[in-house]
């Protein structure tokens, strides 16, 4: 069921963006088989474990040539393996590219690192922040005079990373499908950051003749494109770009009638000064007051919700975006088809829990598979 239905994905377990791309293929309907390591959880319950939901999980020793071959064996009738190894690891293990396609030819072989395949820095660990410091993703996401930080794991392990290799191996499956021909799928989160930022280039070109420098009116400096404190200590974000929505907001603040703020987009010196006046005014109501005031004009205006919180939202209950599994909330899938709809979300499975069954369609027992 989904709209993958019939595609089989086999995933070398890790952490972060790797198991996060399989679980975005599982959500869509594909067959993806985790292989997970002997660790001494096998068999428990793991809801909080959300990437893993969807999936088969199969527990081999990778470290046994016995279990490498019997990853090869499902190698043999997949569309596509994803992995997330430091580069050279899977071909120390005997499940290499080379080796993998040996078996089929028409194998997609993702590959997800931070770094990339080549380059000075492919052995050297890092994490999000370390990847999206250097692509300039994380300079352009955080405001002047502001540490920059960006939201844990979302733009270099997830945006950058999971959802850029979910379109590569896709779109090597849609080519191998018309040719025979599998290949390398080298998704390296510096790489996908850096992509991210294509659209937020365009807007600088055109807002600044192309510069870059901090303090500049770029989209993060722009006093109305962005959050501000409530008198409750919670924040709401505005994001009025358009001329004909910031005049929405200016009106319904109660600001048409100051010349300051409605020629505001078009005066750079004024916007520091008006950002603060904003900054207090908003302090003036709670987030609850502004969102009654605000949300669902053309203001362009949202609350800063949790996920606790979003859950509860009109608009987010209406898509049934969020679920609570085993007591365990978490996101639906994502996107939606109007013919095939995506599997109903299920207990997460417990490692291991599909050894048996898998190596029953493989003809194989136990004792042969792990060696």
């Amino acid at each position: 069921m989904g709209v993958l239905s019939g595609v089989k994905i086999i995933e070398i377990a890790g952490l972060g963006p790797g198991p996060f791309c399989g679980m975005l293929l599982a959500d869509l309907g594909a067959d993806v088989i985790s292989i997970e390591r002997p660790d001494a959880d096998v068999g428990a319950p793991r809801p909080w474990a959300v990437c893993s939901r969807g999936k088969r999980s199969i527990v081999l020793d990778l470290k046994k040539p016995a279990a490498v071959e019997t990853v090869l064996q499902l190698v043999e009738n997949a569309d596509a393996l994803i992995e997330g190894m430091r580069p050279g690891v899977m071909e120390r293990l005997g499940l290499g590219p080379e080796v993998c396609h040996a078996r089929c030819s028409s194998l997609v072989y993702g590959r997800m690192t931070g770094w990339g395949q080549n380059g000075p820095l492919v052995q050297a660990a890092g994490h999000d922040g370390n990847y999206t410091g250097i692509s300039g993703a994380l300079w352009l996401a955080t405001p002047p005079g502001q540490a920059p930080e960006g939201p844990p794991t979302l733009l270099g392990d997830v945006a950058g990373g999971a959802l850029y290799l979910a379109v590569g191996i896709l779109a090597g499956i849609l080519r191998a499908r018309q040719d025979g021909r599998g290949q390398v799928v080298d998704a390296a989160m510096i790489d996908g950051s850096a992509h991210l930022l294509n659209l937020a280039i365009s807007f600088i070109h055109l807002d600044l003749g192309g510069e870059f420098a901090r303090g500049k009116p770029t989209a993060s400096g722009m006093f109305w494109d962005r959050a501000y404190q409530c008198a409750d200590g919670e924040w709401v974000v505005i994001q009025p770009v358009e001329p004909h929505f910031y005049a929405e907001l200016i009106r319904r603040l109660g600001f048409d009638n100051d010349q300051r703020f409605v020629n505001g987009q078009r005066t750079p010196e004024l916007w520091a000064t008006l950002g603060n006046e904003l900054a207090e005014h908003f302090k003036t109501k709670t987030r609850a007051e502004w969102t009654a005031l605000l949300e669902g004009t053309d203001s362009c205006f949202a609350p800063v919700l949790s996920p606790e919180e979003a859950a509860s939202h009109p608009q987010v209950i209406a898509r049934g975006i969020y679920k609570r599994i085993d007591n365990v909330l978490q996101a639906a899938p994502a996107p939606r088809f109007s013919l095939t709809p995506s599997p109903e979300l299920g207990s997460v499975p417990p490692r291991g829990a599909h050894t048996e069954e898998i190596l029953a369609e493989l003809g194989l027992g136990r004792s042969s598979a792990r060696g």
